[in-house]
């Protein structure tokens, strides 16, 4: 996986204004190697501890806009700091990490780092902090809004009932009715339907799927 590598000050470009001090406080006393990589689907953020003489390590994905790199960029310091406190004792997004991950997030609101949108979002979730940032559907919607232009996508929700779309892989499917958090999709090379989240990002098609 490509990754990019960046001398310290130049991480300032990734994150919201003025909130790199305290970012590279963090960088810096816990020694992390930080690496921005590419978009990856699966996962936003991630952290590596260290071993056998190697840094911690944490890579954050740099196609996310300055919101949601600080979010994620604080969601893989907490599991820094819960393994240096805990070591792999407790699970990985368990009482504890949600506990430091709560403290460390705290510390960061009521700076104007975020727009007060974001930032009541995040308040809100502080009495249950999701194990991702992905599973917290209103905090991506409302990130989805600071995104760039050029690197907005269509989601699932946003396209009207019996929409053609295509999925990473080339899959088509048509989009069906709400169920409950999630919709309906018929795959139409085999007519099998499957549950789809509403911010799953698609590309709409010409087909019309009849």
């Amino acid at each position: 996986m490509p990754r990019n590598e960046y001398p310290l000050h130049q991480l300032q470009h990734f994150l919201p204004e003025g909130s790199y001090p305290m970012v590279a406080h963090y960088l810096q006393r816990y020694q992390v190697h930080l690496t921005v990589t590419r978009e990856r689907k699966s996962v936003l953020g991630d952290y590596r501890h260290a071993f056998r003489g190697r840094n911690h390590r944490i890579s954050v994905n740099g196609n996310l806009n300055p919101y949601a790199f600080l979010i994620t960029l604080v969601h893989e310091l907490a599991h820094l700091v819960t393994f240096v406190q805990f070591g792999n004792r407790v699970a990985a997004h368990g009482r504890e990490w949600k506990d430091i991950y709560g403290i460390l997030l705290k510390e960061f609101l009521g700076k104007q780092f975020f727009p007060p949108d974001v930032e009541a979002t995040l308040y809100k979730s502080l009495h249950n902090l999701p194990a991702s940032s992905c599973s917290d559907e209103n905090l991506m919607r409302i990130l989805r809004k600071y995104d760039h232009p050029d690197r907005r996508t269509m989601t699932v929700e946003e396209l009207p009932e019996g929409t053609v779309f295509a999925i990473d892989g080339g899959r088509i499917f048509q989009k069906g009715k709400k169920l409950r958090k999630r919709y309906q999709c018929k795959e139409l090379g085999t007519g099998k339907t499957y549950l789809f989240s509403g911010l799953y990002e698609v590309v709409a098609t010409n087909l019309n799927g009849d």
